[in-house]
């Protein structure tokens, strides 16, 4: 059970996109970072192949995992994460009390 999960709504907590908000698309356990959907946009220059053109592309590059928090489903701000184990199964709550359920 991780604090984050694929398809959670999270706000970014610190660096250049700080404030912005968006949802978990991949979690690269490995080096601890997350892609965030419309977030860290980097332009990557794409040769040119049978299946696509060629050209510049922005895609979402990975950010660092501790700079980003999840969205209190309740409240609607940043929240810390507990785990608690409801019928035999982890459950993540909020600071607030509320479930954490990602939308996937």
């Amino acid at each position: 059970m991780e604090r984050l999960q694929r398809g959670d709504l999270v706000k970014i907590i610190s660096g250049n996109d700080k404030g912005k908000q968006g949802r978990v698309k991949r979690i690269l356990t490995d080096s601890g970072k997350v892609v965030i959907e419309g977030v860290n946009l980097v332009k990557r220059h794409v040769k040119a192949t049978a299946q696509r053109a060629g050209g510049i592309l922005e895609v979402e590059a990975p950010i660092q995992a501790s700079n980003v928090m999840p969205i209190d489903p309740q409240t609607g701000k940043p929240t810390r994460v507990r785990v608690k184990v409801q019928d035999g199964k982890k459950v993540r709550i909020a600071k607030s009390g509320a479930e954490i359920v990602a939308q996937r």
